[in-house]
């Protein structure tokens, strides 16, 4: 089953809670001391553009891949409302991309990639992670930046673990069954949505009809020494890892942290 096809018409709505703008500063803090203060970015997991669309105002030229067309349709239609009276677009424009990002593909490299919101979790298998940072290193400009974050076994373990989350509100709910399974380190969670039927049939409006949708998703732990091996095993350069949002040591107790590799040289591969 796709994840975030029902679960996008009320992603925005429920993250609302995210400090999207303090997220991004911090990302761009990262890139910026670094040394990539300008050029073209790609985001894998860009979803609904949140992160892109601040990227781009940034100054950066964005390019956004989702495995999600739900996700990128909606990340479209935010494009098109930050136009100005004129038509045209408030920032640098954004290409957005439905891809995987096990399997993308670019026509030139770019001066960094970033993945955040958990994206690179949703990659379930050692195999398929290294696979996306071979592509990653692939697309990079010569000692081009990768960041991007993880949710930690921390996390899953001791603050989702086994639990219910709910959350009701007039335009939709969401139940969440979360449950992580030690062994494999994978997290796994049923979400049942029901999205208030937005149409203008008379009916359906004094009816108050909603409609039900039900995903699961699966995210892997892993382990950052685990992470540095397959950074290597992909021909990239571990450059540092800190807990989300500062730029302190990951710890025993980090739930998010943030991952910065470089680019290898690599004999096969035109440099312009």
């Amino acid at each position: 089953m796709q994840a975030y096809t029902g679960f996008a018409q009320v992603y925005d709505l429920f993250m609302d809670n995210i400090p999207y703008d303090e997220w991004s500063e911090y990302l761009i803090s990262l890139l910026k001391s670094f040394g990539t203060e300008e050029g073209l970015l790609l985001e894998l997991g860009c979803g609904t553009g949140k992160i892109t669309r601040r990227l781009a105002q940034a100054g950066y030229d964005c390019i956004g891949i989702d495995n999600s067309y739900d996700m990128l349709s909606i990340a479209m239609e935010k494009e098109d409302e930050s136009r100005n009276e004129d038509g045209e677009l408030d920032r640098n424009s954004i290409l957005y991309l439905h891809q995987d990002m096990r399997e993308f593909e670019l026509y030139g490299t770019v001066a960094a990639v970033v993945s955040i919101c958990d994206s690179m979790n949703y990659i379930t298998s050692e195999e398929d992670l290294v696979q996306v940072f071979r592509l990653v290193n692939r697309y990079l400009d010569r000692q081009g930046l990768f960041v991007f974050d993880l949710n930690t076994e921390y996390k899953y373990k001791e603050i989702l673990g086994e639990r219910v989350i709910a959350e009701n509100r007039e335009e939709a709910s969401f139940i969440w069954d979360n449950m992580y399974y030690e062994d494999e380190m994978i997290n796994e969670y049923n979400l049942t949505i029901f999205a208030k039927v937005e149409d203008e049939d008379e009916f359906s409006e004094a009816s108050g009809l909603y409609e039900k949708y039900e995903e699961v998703h699966h995210q892997k732990a892993y382990r950052l020494e685990r992470v540095k091996e397959l950074l290597e095993e992909a021909g990239m350069e571990f450059v540092c890892a800190y807990d989300a949002f500062t730029k302190e040591p990951v710890k025993e107790t980090s739930e998010r942290i943030y991952v910065v590799a470089r680019e290898k040289e690599q004999a096969d591969k035109l440099y312009v």
